[in-house]
């Protein structure tokens, strides 16, 4: 069973109750999720030591996210403590062609004051058999990208294995810095680097020939991803394997899903899942990046598993409600082997 560290900022998330608009409810459903909060909470599910590094103002509400890490079995030993508020982020669902709705509300938030020396990474990742991070930390502020980059390059040091998903959000990049000016020092020190086809191109100008994330009906063509892997690979030697995630829109709640991983030498290809009533999408990269992990180092011999692992664990979170994939590696599997009925287990 390896031990995983993951660090970012974990939010309060209020969303609208169904499929309701802001303007029509007077009530929000509360819960938690972050995007490497995200990845710990499933890599916790599937059996392995998880824990997630942060920094948390000392009040209430950053008491209960603790505990609700704690329940879903995240480690948090190492979280560090100050600043005045969590980041909140509010979450309307869309349904069919109305698109869901982000507003964040992250400013000045504890992690975005971090600065470096906050965290001793020696020690933290002490042990750890993987570390990783997304695109949304060095989003943040200039402090969280400088924390991240002293976390990478400590976990290069220490010759463990470091991840990345990509993860571009075009709205958080605020303090003063493009995504492309700051990711490019952070990337080159990961051995797995996670995408889709947006973040491969806002972020490095890298995109394959002739593709409209746009208009893709549903069909997405895995081959035509492999100079995108190709080009991520040659930017930044140190990458091992490059995984690209392919999500086909028909409408906010009927989408095609699959993945490629390429590892320099062959580009395999998942199968292609038709989710066709979403519950909820939010987080399904972050469950995608749970299943790779696990399958990566349960599987160290067979990149097309790991990958079949990971597609289906995340074809299942967009079934669950939340940031968080609560399923077991056993579910997993029996989608994998081909059980995707529904039918009440018993």
């Amino acid at each position: 069973m390896g031990k995983i560290v993951t660090f970012g900022e974990i939010m309060l998330r209020l969303a609208t109750p169904g499929y309701l608009r802001f303007s029509q409810t007077n009530e929000l459903n509360a819960t938690f999720g972050g995007g490497e909060a995200n990845v710990a909470v499933s890599l916790a599910n599937y059996g392995m030591e998880a824990e997630f590094v942060t920094r948390l103002p000392e009040n209430d509400i950053a008491a209960a996210c603790v505990k609700d890490l704690h329940k879903h079995g995240v480690k948090t030993d190492h979280i560090v403590y100050g600043g005045d508020r969590m980041g909140i982020y509010f979450l309307e669902t869309g349904a069919v062609a109305r698109a869901s709705k982000v507003v964040y509300d992250r400013a000045h938030s504890a992690i975005s004051e971090i600065k470096p020396g906050m965290i001793d990474w020696e020690q933290v990742l002490a042990g750890a058999d993987w570390f990783h991070w997304t695109g949304i930390t060095p989003a943040i502020s200039q402090g969280a990208a400088d924390v991240c980059l002293e976390a990478i390059q400590t976990a290069n040091r220490l010759g463990i294995p470091v991840s990345c998903d990509l993860n571009y959000r075009k709205n958080l990049w605020k303090y003063g810095k493009k995504a492309s000016e700051v990711m490019p020092d952070l990337v080159a020190g990961c051995d797995i680097i996670l995408g889709n086809e947006e973040d491969a191109e806002k972020v490095f100008g890298i995109k394959p020939e002739g593709f409209d994330v746009t208009a893709t009906a549903g069909e997405v063509n895995a081959a035509e991803f492999e100079s995108v892997c190709t080009q991520l690979m040659q930017r930044f030697t140190r990458a091992r394997k490059v995984i690209i995630t392919l999500r086909g829109s028909i409408n906010a709640n009927h989408n095609t899903w699959g993945g490629v991983l390429y590892d320099g030498k062959q580009l395999f290809q998942s199968p292609r899942y038709d989710i066709t009533h979403i519950v909820d999408r939010v987080g399904g990269g972050d469950s995608f990046m749970g299943g790779l992990i696990y399958g990566l180092l349960t599987y160290p011999q067979d990149d097309q598993l790991a990958l079949n692992f990971a597609v289906a664990a995340s074809c299942l979170k967009h079934t669950i409600y939340g940031d968080y994939n609560e399923v077991t590696v056993k579910e997993v599997e029996n989608l994998m082997k081909g059980d995707g009925s529904g039918r009440v287990s018993r």
